[in-house]
């Protein structure tokens, strides 16, 4: 049987989480140990998923006023005054199938509902298309509310929401 469990990540962590985002870095954006510290200072929720004890992916969300210089953040900041920002998710290859992304935003949307908060905000890439974020996001109830332009035209995101139902 398959030990799976969410967990708080540590810095012990740190290797793990940035070898899953280089994998991934073409959906993403590129991030090295510097980067990754400032990241969990602001993070609210701040999660690795293990797989019998060997981390599998991660999630790094913020709320509101959590200082964080970012263009899409601010895109939100600017619509929502309570909301919480998923700033990444990652799941290695080989552990597709899993449903390990359904099992870390479920517990993000708990999170979210036990803390008040009313909307759940993230980003995915539309040019070039990150079609399976796309599939994922919509089974969450997640909608467009803009797209905007990044790295001087060379990506284009669809900016997403999606309620916390009680």
């Amino acid at each position: 049987m398959t030990d799976i469990r969410i967990r708080n990540a540590g810095a012990d962590d740190a290797s793990a989480i940035l070898a899953l985002n280089n994998v991934a870095v073409q959906h993403t954006s590129a991030m090295d140990a510097l980067r990754l510290q400032e990241l969990r200072t602001m993070a609210n929720c701040n999660w690795v998923i293990t797989v019998d004890d060997c981390v599998a992916g991660f999630l790094l969300a913020m709320r509101e006023r959590a200082g964080y210089a970012n263009p899409n953040y601010d895109f939100f900041a600017a619509r929502y005054p309570v909301f919480l920002y998923v700033d990444r998710i990652v799941i290695a290859p080989e552990h597709a199938g899993l449903k390990l992304g359904t099992r870390l935003y479920e517990t993000l949307f708990d999170q979210a509902r036990a803390q008040g908060v009313p909307v759940l905000t993230c980003e995915y890439n539309i040019e070039p298309p990150n079609e399976p974020s796309r599939r994922f996001h919509d089974r969450f109830g997640f909608a467009e509310i803009g797209t905007q332009a990044l790295d001087g035209g060379k990506k284009r995101v669809s900016l997403q929401a999606a309620p916390v139902r009680p």
